[in-house]
């Protein structure tokens, strides 16, 4: 990570934040800078700032910048379930960060892709997101959505905007709920007191889960939930919100039981696309990660003692 200093000229005052950035980082979009920025990587006289902020004489910038990824350094394997000339599909790994951001760099999914299929560096307009139509968080597990160039990544990203993209992921949560299957509507914003968490919040963004129940143990449930839309920790805050937290999240359930999980049971389990090229439906099943599996197997155990 490196740090670039800026103060804003006389001639800047009143420029956007954002701009003003994209005048002097070359070869960095505005889309790029405007992601770092609200990713916490932009400080404006040591506190954080929208893109839309008036800029001041005198002001100083800070910019957070992740290093370039070496080409020396190794890089993981990545399990592909599918690839044409136009998208492939991932398996992430749980740990697995899909690209770099404010306090990360390194090893990712953008730059362990890169090195799979270097043509991905062109892929879309910031080379420190190649073809990644969507993201996972670090401890979650399961299918990514890559597209090849960049008329297929805006397609797709159309797609996941107008809410065209089937998603759903498996969850092993605390508690069993009586009903078989619900709807959770909760507004999402960022947490006032915490900024790396998310909340529900009424002047938050509209957020929709929908959850089936697949199996009960005692004392968790597994279920598959279905994203109607695609908002921040959006499954974890939503099930947590109504008492069922995913197990092993140490944000969003601390001090509970992990039942020896050691990141949040969480996997992408199914993903259904249109085929932005030829019109067909597609459709990818990521198979249960070992971890999830050795912990349903200790419950299914438990359930027959």
């Amino acid at each position: 990570m490196s740090l670039l200093e800026l103060q804003v000229p006389a001639e800047a005052t009143g420029a956007r934040l954002d701009r003003f950035l994209a005048e002097r980082l070359q070869g960095h979009s505005r889309s790029a800078i405007q992601r770092l920025i609200s990713e916490g990587a932009v400080l404006v006289n040591g506190a954080p700032r929208r893109a839309s902020h008036a800029l001041m004489a005198g002001n100083r910038v800070s910019v957070a910048l992740p290093e370039p990824v070496s080409q020396s350094v190794q890089q993981p394997s990545l399990s592909i379930l599918y690839e044409d000339a136009n998208l492939l599909v991932v398996d992430k790994p749980a740990g697995l960060v899909v690209h770099p951001g404010a306090g990360v760099s390194g090893v990712t999914l953008a730059s362990a892709l890169v090195a799979m299929r270097p043509d991905l560096a062109r892929a879309g307009m910031d080379p420190s997101r190649p073809g990644i139509v969507h993201r996972l968080d670090r401890d979650t597990s399961g299918l990514v959505l890559v597209a090849r160039n960049a008329a297929v990544l805006a397609a797709l990203q159309g797609q996941f905007r107008r809410r065209q993209v089937d998603k759903r992921y498996l969850a092993v949560v605390h508690g069993v709920p009586a009903r078989s299957s619900a709807a959770i509507e909760a507004p999402l914003g960022r947490d006032p007191h915490h900024r790396e968490r998310m909340a529900v919040s009424a002047e938050g963004r509209e957020a929709r889960s929908e959850y089936t129940v697949l199996k009960r143990f005692e004392g968790a449930t597994l279920v598959m939930v279905k994203l109607v839309t695609g908002r921040t920790h959006q499954i974890r805050v939503h099930m947590a919100a109504i008492g069922l937290p995913v197990v092993g999240d140490r944000t969003y359930a601390p001090g509970r039981d992990t039942m020896g999980a050691h990141r949040q049971m969480l996997h992408a389990h199914q993903l259904r696309i249109t085929h932005p090229v030829t019109g067909e439906e597609m459709h990818w099943v990521a198979p249960v990660p070992e971890d999830m599996q050795a912990l349903l197997e200790l419950l299914e155990a438990q359930a027959a003692r």
